[in-house]
């Protein structure tokens, strides 16, 4: 691989140069950056091509990694630092609580403040404290597409900001609910960094004590979310949609809750990633009438 060596200090601004072949990964080692250089360019080096990375998977946010599932060894650990060169990376056990609290383990270097894009949309948190799940992007894009400007949407588990977010930023206004003191202030900050301030109020506390409909849509982004369905519906209204989260199949569950509740509706099932073996993390749309 042919590569011009730079300070990795400068490879940001360097990255958009003409002669940087894009369709190749940057090498860093030490102090030092090797930016892949495009047929008929100068170059400095004729670097080796890199093995295959075979260590654990992971997800990026910024400079920290986070690893799922079973914790690496020490081995693999030094594979992943020497591949991604990261400032921190943590090994998620699990989520506590209502409040979402990751339980991490810190593999490398100390947990801070991280700020990375997801589809146009501007993060910032500290994935030690609070939790963030890129699995859930092709949901969030999806939610994005269905809001039409104007639209008074509730966002009953809002995070950092995940939904709430996309909504805001697809011209909703927003009254995003948040039970975690440490999610609600990254969540305004979010909303200020994104440009959307001033058309998201922001509750922390239980949801079902701000609720205050009725909303156009409501976003309930939490795989308990089913057991709050009765407290969506009391600020709900003909015309309302709503985004229940849950796992596995609590399609009954949702059905008998509605059917008490005096509105017609149409239900359906998406599918948004597997959570585990034989079990499905499901958003159902119910469009109210």
């Amino acid at each position: 691989m042919k590569v011009r060596r730079i300070p990795k200090n400068q490879l940001p601004e360097c990255r958009s140069e003409p002669w940087v072949d894009q369709t190749r990964r940057p090498y860093c080692c030490g102090e030092d950056a090797y930016l892949p250089v495009r047929a008929g360019f100068p170059y400095d080096l004729d670097l080796p091509e890199r093995q295959p990375y075979t260590g654990p998977g992971y997800q990026r946010l910024g400079d920290t990694l986070l690893l799922h599932g079973d914790a690496p060894t020490a081995d693999a650990l030094t594979t992943l630092i020497d591949w991604e060169h990261p400032a921190c990376i943590l090994h998620l056990n699990h989520h506590d609580g209502v409040m979402r609290l990751p339980d991490v383990t810190v593999l490398f270097g100390t947990p801070h403040d991280v700020t990375f894009r997801e589809t146009g949309i501007t993060y910032t948190l500290n994935p030690a404290k609070v939790m963030f799940s890129q699995g859930n992007r092709l949901e969030k894009q999806r939610i994005r597409n269905l809001i039409r400007p104007g639209e008074q949407v509730a966002d009953m588990f809002a995070g950092i900001g995940y939904f709430t977010l996309s909504a805001a930023v697809a011209g909703a206004v927003v009254h995003a609910m948040e039970i975690n003191p440490d999610s609600c202030g990254y969540l305004r900050r979010n909303a200020e960094a994104n440009g959307v301030a001033d058309t998201v109020t922001i509750d922390c506390g239980d949801c079902r004590t701000h609720l205050a409909g009725p909303y156009d849509r409501i976003l309930m982004g939490h795989f308990d979310a089913p057991d709050f369905l009765s407290a969506a519906l009391a600020h709900a209204k003909s015309g309302t949609v709503l985004h229940v989260h849950g796992l596995g199949d609590r399609t009954g569950d949702l059905t008998d809750t509605l059917q008490g509740a005096g509105f017609r509706y149409s239900l359906s099932e998406h599918k948004v990633k597997k959570y585990a073996s034989r079990t499905w993390h499901c958003v159902w749309d119910i469009e109210l009438r």
